[in-house]
C-alpha cells in the first residue's frame, strides 16, 4: 500500500521521491503524480508561494507558446489540471475563445499554476533545503530542510531553475542597476533617470524596450538598447522548425558527441530565444510614430558586448566593443537594465552527493536520455537545466509534459502516460 505523503511525514516512511523547487515543469510533475496512488512524493520550494517571473508582467507580455503548453494536457489531456479547465472554474473560457489568441497572457498562466498549485497536498512552501546528504545503508537520499525537518527519498527530481545572470562586467557592480526579474517593481524609480541603457537581446530585452520608448515622451529620458547579437532576431517558429521539440530530435540531438553538441547549443539560440516577431515589428512601427514628432532620444546598437563598467556620482560608464569592427566605444547612463538571461547554477546543497553526480568533459551535469544525472542513472532527475544534453526542449514548456511523463515512467517503472516515440514528419539522422 502506498503511504500519503502526509503520512510519511509522520512515520519517517521514505518517500518515492522529493522534488526540490517548484517553477512551472516541477508543478507539472506535482499534477502528473497527484492522481497515481502507487506513488508518494513531496515537493519543497523556499519561497512562500509559487511565483513564476513576477518581474515581468508587462501589460499584454504573452506566453511565446500556446495554451496547450500547459502544466499537464500534453500528457494528460483528460487532467483536472488543464489550463482550460483552470479558465472554466475561473469563468472565462468563453472570453479566452472569443479572443481568438492561444498565447495566454504571463501574468494569467502565473496565475493558472497558483491556481493549480492551491489544489495540491505534496506542495511544502517556505520550506528551504539546506543540504542533500546520501544513506548509503539504507540507499536513500535524505533532503536536510532550514527548519530541522528531513525527507527521506529513493529518487530525488531537481526543479530549482535557472537564476538571473550578471555578467562578469557587472558583478559587485554598485548603483543598484536591474536585472530585468526585477524590472516591474523598479520601473517608476527607473523613469526618473535622465538616460537609461538596457542590454539583451532576447524576449525580455525586446518587451522592456518597447515599454520604456512608450513613456519616452512623458519622462524625457535617454534611451540605449545595446545586444551582441548581429541583429534584433526574431524567434524561429516555423513547423517544420517547432518539430526539433520532438522526442526524435531529442534522441538524434542526445547521441551527438559531446563537442558538438555545445557547438550547437550556441549556435541554436534563435530557436529559443529569439523576439516574437509581431513586437518587433510594433517596436519599429512606436520609433516611426515618435519619429514624426522629430528625432527619437534612443539609440538601438548591435554586435556590441558589454566588456567593462563602473559607476560614480549616480552614473554607469559601461564600455563595450564593436565585434565586426573591433573598436571599443563607451556610454553614459544613470540607469542600466540587463535583459542578459539566467543560467542553470548547480545548487550548493548538493554538495555532499557531488561524488553520486555524472559530469561531463566540462565539469556540467551530464543528463542521460532518461533525464537522469545520478551515477546508477536512474535514482536523481533534472529539469531544464539540459540544454547542452537535450537541446531547444530543455525550456520548452509545451516538452515539459513530455519529460514528467518521461521521469514517471522512470519512477514506476513502467508507462503510466503515454510517452510518445515518433511525433515528425522528418529525418534528423542518416
Amino acid at each position: 500500500m502506498t503511504v500519503p505523503a502526509e503520512s510519511a511525514e509522520v512515520s519517517g516512511a521514505p518517500y518515492d521521491f522529493v522534488g526540490i523547487g517548484l517553477g512551472p515543469f516541477n508543478l507539472g510533475l506535482a499534477c502528473l503524480t497527484e492522481p497515481i496512488g502507487e506513488l508518494s512524493g513531496v515537493f519543497l520550494e523556499a519561497k512562500p508561494d509559487f511565483e513564476w517571473h513576477s518581474g515581468m508582467f508587462l501589460d499584454g507580455a504573452h506566453l511565446q507558446t500556446p495554451f496547450m503548453s500547459d502544466l499537464v494536457t500534453l500528457a494528460d489531456p483528460t487532467s483536472p489540471y488543464s489550463f482550460l479547465n483552470y479558465l472554466k472554474e475561473r469563468g472565462r473560457l468563453y472570453s479566452f475563445y472569443i479572443r481568438e489568441n492561444f498565447y495566454p497572457l504571463r501574468v494569467e498562466y502565473d496565475d493558472y499554476c497558483r491556481w493549480a498549485a492551491a489544489q495540491l497536498g505534496s506542495i511544502r512552501f517556505g520550506t528551504t533545503v539546506t543540504e542533500v546528504t546520501y544513506d548509503e545503508g539504507a540507499e536513500l537520499y535524505v533532503v536536510h530542510t532550514h527548519t530541522g525537518a528531513t525527507y527521506r527519498a529513493r529518487h530525488l527530481v531537481l526543479g530549482t531553475g535557472t537564476p538571473p545572470h550578471v555578467p562578469g562586467a557587472c558583478r559587485d557592480l554598485p548603483g543598484g542597476f536591474l536585472h530585468n526579474s526585477r524590472y516591474r517593481e523598479h520601473k517608476a524609480e527607473l523613469q526618473r533617470k535622465k538616460s537609461i541603457t538596457l542590454v539583451g537581446s532576447g524576449q525580455s530585452a525586446a518587451e522592456i524596450y518597447h515599454d520604456l520608448l512608450t513613456g519616452i515622451d512623458v519622462h524625457g529620458y535617454r534611451l540605449n538598447w545595446v545586444t551582441r547579437s548581429p541583429r534584433f532576431f526574431p524567434l524561429e517558429y516555423t513547423k517544420l522548425t517547432l518539430e526539433m521539440t520532438s522526442p526524435e530530435y531529442i534522441d538524434y540531438y542526445h547521441a551527438l558527441p559531446e563537442q558538438t553538441r555545445y557547438r550547437l547549443t550556441a549556435a541554436q539560440k534563435g530557436l529559443f530565444k529569439g523576439i516574437d516577431g509581431d513586437l518587433i515589428d510594433a517596436i519599429f512601427d512606436l520609433l516611426y510614430q515618435k519619429s514624426l514628432g522629430g528625432p527619437v532620444p534612443t539609440r538601438l546598437l548591435t554586435n556590441s558586448e558589454l566588456t567593462g563598467a563602473r559607476y560614480d556620482d549616480g552614473t554607469y560608464t559601461l564600455t563595450f566593443r564593436q565585434q565586426e569592427q573591433e573598436k571599443d566605444f563607451e556610454l553614459r547612463s544613470e540607469g542600466l537594465v540587463l535583459a542578459t538571461g539566467y543560467r542553470y547554477t548547480e545548487p550548493e546543497f548538493l554538495g555532499p552527493v557531488h561524488d553520486r553526480l555524472r559530469r561531463d568533459s566540462r565539469g556540467n551535469l551530464d543528463v542521460a536520455r532518461n533525464y537522469a544525472v545520478d551515477v546508477t542513472g536512474r535514482r536523481v532527475f533534472l529539469q531544464n537545466a539540459g540544454v547542452h544534453t537535450h537541446s531547444v526542449t530543455s525550456p520548452d514548456l509545451g516538452m515539459g509534459p513530455y519529460r514528467n511523463s518521461y521521469i514517471i515512467r522512470e519512477l514506476l517503472g513502467r508507462e503510466y502516460y503515454p510517452v510518445e516515440k515518433t511525433i515528425a514528419f522528418q529525418e534528423f539522422a542518416v
